[in-house]
């Protein structure tokens, strides 16, 4: 998979843990500017395969292109440097902090040298407000604390941070999946405004409707493969459905 649009590619990966082969050589690609969809069942291995990309995980073989040069991701940390970003489902925010602090968490800006360095409150409070105004609707004060926050504000911290460190990728796990309508609402919006500022979008999720609704692309996983691949204007719900079960061959 060598196509000069797909910012990423990864392929033929592989990883087992002991006796079990969650991934048996996947192979996915993702473009700039869009929302790449990855769905399947439980046990599918869509979450190993966001574990190799976002440097949880080592793949045992296979390769990872990132802007047509391969790279290997020891670490979470590496992966950031590399401008890939992962939104996970408890969202790794620290309740009692406020939202700059948040932002700023282990990239504190300080001012100043030597003995005299300081923190720099006031450059990381304007910055992180201009990231969470950028993309999110009625945000909240960064000055908030993140308990104070309601779920969707949250997730929009926590997607308004990966985009402000992720500059080419930011991949999203469950995004909405413990939200009312309303919420999820702003939160799909936030998402779009991401993949219009060029950003590629990696979506986990297990709601179709969002899947069709959000995406561009989508990679159907099973049985520790990528076994499908569809552009979402020309596919539907229903043959999804068949795709993740087996009952139509891609």
């Amino acid at each position: 998979m060598t196509t000069p649009d797909f910012v990423l590619t990864a392929d033929n990966i592989t990883k087992s843990f002991g006796g079990v082969h969650a991934l048996k050589g996947a192979s996915i690609g993702m473009r700039r500017g869009e929302i790449t969809a990855l769905i399947g069942d439980n046990g599918a291995g869509k979450s190993t395969l966001v574990r190799c990309l976002s440097g949880i995980h080592r793949p045992d073989s296979g390769t990872i292109t990132l802007d047509g040069e391969d790279v290997t991701f020891e670490t979470p940390n590496l992966a950031r440097q590399h401008g890939i970003e992962t939104v996970h489902q408890n969202l790794a925010l620290v309740e009692e902090l406020a939202v700059w602090q948040n932002f700023f968490l282990g990239r504190e800006l300080t001012k100043g040298a030597g003995p005299f360095k300081t923190l720099d409150r006031k450059q990381m409070k304007s910055t992180s407000h201009e990231l969470l105004n950028n993309l999110a609707v009625n945000a909240p004060s960064v000055t908030s604390k993140v308990r104070r926050l309601s779920g969707g504000q949250r997730q929009a911290v926590a997607i308004a941070r990966a985009a402000g460190w992720g500059s080419k990728i930011v991949i999203m796990d469950e995004p909405t999946a413990a939200l009312g309508v309303q919420e999820t609402a702003r939160v799909e919006n936030v998402i779009n405004t991401l993949r219009d500022s060029g950003v590629a979008v990696l979506l986990i999720s297990h709601n179709f409707d969002q899947v069709m609704r959000l995406s561009n692309h989508i990679w159907v996983m099973r049985a520790g493969l990528a076994v499908a691949e569809r552009r979402s204007s020309e596919t539907s719900g229903d043959e999804l459905v068949a795709l993740i079960t087996g009952a139509k061959a891609a």
